[in-house]
């Protein structure tokens, strides 16, 4: 099966128009990335890193320097017309849409761009303005529209085309928490349960990453410097693994202490709630298991747990030197 996206020492350098105005700016340097169908791909990178400089490409909205690009098996340069049938892009914070004309005009409107005919649209648009919450809103004005409705329809018009390859660049920016929820929940959806459906995703958030994307790659000056899924990316970091529990009453502790693979250990017994309450720093996962078996041994009950492991934001801030900005 041929990947959805694939670039082959992809390169695109910007030269300033007049030699006094500055030097050249490689937005992309040599980027090799494969990403399969039916994967909902994640791409990470601070501002400036070249996310966005891909998704053109990608979307053939700009030409590559050098090196190849290809969309559901096209060259994005030369083929750009079948790239383009198959694909549809969406950006957070975007202004889309004619302000004169209603969320369903427009959405109608953009359908027929893609040829799509008048009824299998107009079924498409009902259902997922339902989906989305936005059906009391159909005939209402864009220009009328609050950020979060405008966005909600930028995200629809996305998804109304059916596209078999969908780039999503921060389509969650700037919603509420509700908002944002529905639209994850559609994007994990659409790609579970279509056939071959493909998502790149790019975003500032990572617990967004972290929780819908099978594989992330992280970007900076324009070069990939790692790709694969979340929980491997995070073993990267080197920082040590938290481990609290509140269990009933322990009055010896010494044998739980001695655990090989402990680093520090420190209690406390609240002799009114009849609760200890325990916390584990260790060198790894391993010792986990060991500590649950000795609690269970000495009959303690376990109230609470709570493990606290790297994020993807503390791979990203040791991989780029910073957060977002």
């Amino acid at each position: 099966m041929q990947p959805a996206v694939e670039t082959k020492d992809l390169t695109r350098v910007f030269n300033p128009k007049k030699k006094k105005e500055g030097k050249s700016v490689t937005a992309l340097d040599s980027v090799d990335l494969r990403i399969e169908q039916g994967e909902l791909f994640g791409l990470l990178g601070p501002n400036g890193a070249g996310k966005t400089t891909l998704l053109k490409i990608l979307s053939t909205l700009l030409l590559p320097t050098s090196g190849k690009a290809y969309v559901a098996g096209f060259d994005v340069a030369k083929d750009f017309q079948e790239v383009r049938k198959r694909i549809n892009m969406v950006s957070g914070g975007e202004v889309s849409g004619y302000g004169l004309l209603t969320v369903r005009e427009n959405l109608w409107m953009f359908t027929q761009f893609y040829g799509i005919k008048s009824r299998v649209a107009n079924e498409r648009i009902d259902s997922l303005l339902e989906k989305f919450g936005m059906a009391d809103k159909k005939n209402e004005k864009v220009r009328t529209l609050s950020t979060g409705m405008r966005q909600k329809m930028n995200v629809i018009r996305g998804f109304v085309t059916d596209p078999d390859i969908l780039f999503l660049d921060e389509p969650t920016l700037g919603l509420d928490v509700n908002a944002s929820r529905i639209i994850r929940e559609y994007i994990v959806d659409w790609v579970k349960n279509g056939k071959n459906k493909t998502v790149l995703l790019t975003t500032h958030y990572m617990a967004e990453a972290d929780q819908l994307c099978g594989r992330i790659a992280i970007i900076d000056n324009g070069k990939i410097l790692v790709c694969d899924a979340p929980q491997k990316i995070k073993k990267l970091v080197k920082t040590s693994t938290t481990l609290s529990l509140d269990v009933s009453l322990m009055m010896d502790k010494s044998r739980i202490r001695a655990i090989r693979g402990v680093d520090k250990f420190t209690s406390f017994d609240d002799a009114e709630k009849d609760v200890t309450h325990l916390r584990f720093v260790l060198e790894g996962d391993a010792p986990v298991s060991d500590i649950l078996s000795e609690l269970t041994r000495s009959g303690s009950k376990i109230i609470s747990l709570q493990k606290t492991e790297p994020t993807l934001e503390d791979v990203f801030i040791k991989m780029v030197g910073k957060g977002f900005e």
